[in-house]
């Protein structure tokens, strides 16, 4: 079977002509046709009223025909269990909703049919116009499973099939013909549900106008979870249900037990299976090294040591060479901008802000693109399957999981996805001690400490101190996550425990266009995400940096020159007496003596304070207070003025060894970010939760960085 490489490129898109839905299980390979599909011109939000992520994007399916491509979240059936699963529902089932389909494509396991033919017959019987995708075919060749799809398309009622292979391309130009021409509904239902009810599902029909008895019947089942339902709506439906003496959780279990039966039958005569499979074989033995209780962790620590080892290694050269661009950048301005208030502002305020987080953006990207690499290649969701061991110690279900690693990407949607989490107990554990999992947003602050104070050094040859020292610090977050979880288990008591169902999808190559995507989104969210923050902060800071109450600048200006009148590099202090007696240096002041004893200075303070809004703002803050405070013959970057900067009690460099690590375990344990706050009040509908997790992160945060500058000072 030849193959063809596809690239994702963005096509010149029309106005949509049709809206086509992407459904399917978890693992089946609908977000890599999306990609495919959709290439760059995809955008991502919410649905109205849930927290649940909605990826739309566009795409040609022909010269005169274009569609607008959905990627429903991942389920197994439409019986949902959560509320990613719940949205499915309400889209399938809402004819009124903007995401109602013209087309249902469903995606499923071609390696892997059973799994995925619940949904599939379901999705028939809903009376929705379907096309079914077999996707990886070539692992399915390679296991030696052969689909006669023209049989197969038969005893499903005559639906169009297409073989594909997402991964490269293979089969998109066949989903494109198939999709151009008119996809219309199957009259015959798979499974016929009416005598499971009759009375019932025939009112709620009539009653609904719906076009299907399924359609009535999950009306029926999912009465209250459909938020599209009004209350009389709501109520009128419970009245058929009492008057039929309705069990939905009965009749769920019979139609699933017949649907099964019935599919079994549907494939038994559809599908050719060889009496040995190789490739399960190979899977398995790597499953027993990556997932053993020794070796498993093992193998995960290592993946994570070379994971940071790259960090470092491969982004420094980039890093310096965005450095010396806006390092040259600052100096051309200061030469041939006229001198004046907006001229400082930009040179002082805005430049040295945005220079300080797009330096880090190397790094940021290759995190990603290794954390997409151990996604794609199936390798993550073994540690979800090893973790949950560990997991469940410590009071917490095998799911949250999940959203822990996900906070390593952002605390905002990691806590989104506890809704996957059935348990409440075990949802407000994983969303209390998620914000400890050190995020994106941490890095810029970690990279640029352990830059100041550990040794560019190896050991092991090929072991790097710097690389090594950054992951300390993201184990140092895990752990804090998992001895908060404890804490927390033993405070909160229930009786329901929870559990993990999950799927070990096939190992597989990572597909570089998923990979190339992922990087760039996620990159470009943390670039102008941050950016409007640091560039409010930085305006702020500018003001405030460069004006003081009353004349109290100018008052210290002067004395400061009565009594050194001559002095050596008298520009480069007046400057730092300017700032020291600005707003930002009242407020700094202010703050001194409480953050004194952890052996920050004023400016940190601020840098601290304006973190709150978010936690790479520190290293923006920085850059702005050392510009403000440093004369143009200074050097141009963040990293140096950090370096330079003198510690006026001891004489010796103020981000000193006991400075830096006391800031390091600061930024490990504190809730700075206020997107995280409002997140976490949305998902408890409280502001009690909220407010405790802020003060016990800060608390811990102050009393950790005390010790730690106490011990090593």
């Amino acid at each position: 079977m030849s193959t063809q490489t596809v690239t994702a490129s963005p096509p010149k898109i029309g106005k949509p002509s049709i809206t086509l839905a992407l459904v399917g299980n978890p693992n089946s390979g609908k977000t890599t046709l999306f990609n495919l599909l959709t290439g760059l011109n995809q955008k991502v939000g919410n649905y109205p009223g849930v927290t649940v992520e909605r990826k739309s994007g566009k795409c040609t399916l022909g010269e005169d025909k274009a569609a607008e491509v959905i990627d429903l979240p991942g389920t197994y059936s439409i019986y949902p269990r959560s509320t990613d699963e719940q949205v499915v529902l309400d889209v399938l089932l809402n004819k009124q909703v903007d995401d109602y389909p013209d087309v249902v494509v469903a995606v499923a396991d071609m390696s892997n049919l059973e799994r995925s033919m619940l949904l599939v017959t379901q999705l028939l019987d809903m009376n929705l116009p379907l096309v079914l995708v077999l996707n990886m075919a070539d692992m399915a060749s390679k296991r030696g499973i052969e689909v006669d799809t023209e049989k197969l398309s038969k005893l499903l009622g005559g639906i169009p099939i297409v073989c594909m292979n997402a991964r490269n391309g293979q089969g998109l130009a066949r989903l494109k013909k198939v999709l151009k021409q008119e996809v219309s509904a199957n009259a015959a239902p798979f499974y016929n549900v009416l005598p499971l009810a009759p009375e019932a599902i025939a009112e709620a029909r009539q009653c609904f106008d719906r076009s299907t008895y399924y359609e009535a019947y999950q009306l029926l089942q999912h009465t209250e979870g459909l938020r599209f339902l009004s209350p009389l709506e709501k109520d009128q439906l419970a009245a058929i249900r009492d008057h039929g003496k309705i069990n939905p959780e009965a009749l769920q279990i019979e139609e699933t037990k017949a649907r099964y039966a019935r599919i079994q039958q549907v494939l038994e005569k559809a599908i050719k299976r060889p009496d040995t499979d190789s490739s399960s074989f190979a899977s398995a033995k790597i499953d027993k090294w990556v997932t053993h209780k020794v070796w498993g962790y093992l193998i995960f620590f290592g993946i994570l040591t070379l994971v940071f080892q790259a960090i470092f290694a491969w982004a420094s050269v980039p890093m310096d060479l965005i450095d010396i661009l806006f390092a040259r950048v600052t100096e051309f301005l200061q030469q041939n901008l006229p001198d004046g208030r907006l001229s400082r502002l930009l040179v002082e305020g805005i430049l040295p802000g945005i220079g300080g987080i797009i330096i880090f953006v190397p790094q940021i990207a290759i995190l990603f693109v290794l954390i997409a690499m151990l996604e794609e290649s199936g390798y993550m969701a073994r540690v979800v399957f090893l973790m949950d061991k560990l997991m469940r110690k410590v009071g917490l279900n095998g799911r949250s999981v999940v959203p822990l690693i996900s906070g390593l990407a952002c605390a905002v949607p990691a806590i989104m996805a506890t809704r996957g989490i059935d348990n409440w107990k075990d949802r407000l554990i994983t969303i209390f001690v998620t914000p400890f999992m050190s995020c994106s947003a941490r890095l810029p602050v970690y990279t640029i400490l352990i830059a100041l104070v550990v040794p560019e050094e190896r050991v092991l040859w090929f072991i790097n101190l710097q690389g090594l020292a950054l992951m300390g610090m993201y184990l140092l977050g895990f752990v804090a996550a998992i001895v908060s979880a404890l804490l927390m288990k033993l405070i909160i008591k229930t009786k329901k425990s929870g559990f993990l169902i999950m799927e070990l999808p096939a190992y597989r190559w990572p597909r570089w266009g998923n990979v190339l995507l992922m990087t760039v989104e996620k990159s470009k969210t943390f670039v102008f995400e941050a950016g409007k923050i640091i560039l409010a902060v930085s305006v702020i800071l500018w003001v405030l940096a460069s004006y003081g109450p009353g004349d109290r600048m100018e008052q210290a200006e002067n004395a400061y020159i009565a009594q050194h009148s001559g002095e050596e590099n008298l520009d480069d202090k007046l400057a730092s007496v300017r700032l020291e007696h600005s707003y930002a240096g009242t407020i700094g002041k202010f703050m001194e003596p409480v953050i004194a004893p952890l052996g920050y200075d004023w400016k940190i303070g601020i840098a601290l304070l304006s973190s709150f809004a978010a936690r790479e703002v520190f290293v923006g803050t920085m850059a702005t207070l050392y510009s403000v405070g440093s004369s143009a013959d200074d050097e141009n970057t963040i990293r140096s003025r950090m370096q330079a900067e003198v510690n006026p009690a001891t004489g010796g460099p103020r981000f000193n060894l006991a400075v830096a690590f006391s800031l390091l375990v600061f930024y490990a344990f504190a809730m700075q970010c206020t997107s995280t706050l409002a997140i976490v009040k949305k998902e408890t509908n409280s502001w009690k939760w909220p407010l405790l997790q802020l003060t016990y992160m800060t608390a811990l945060a102050y009393v950790s960085a005390l010790l730690v500058y106490q011990t090593l000072s």
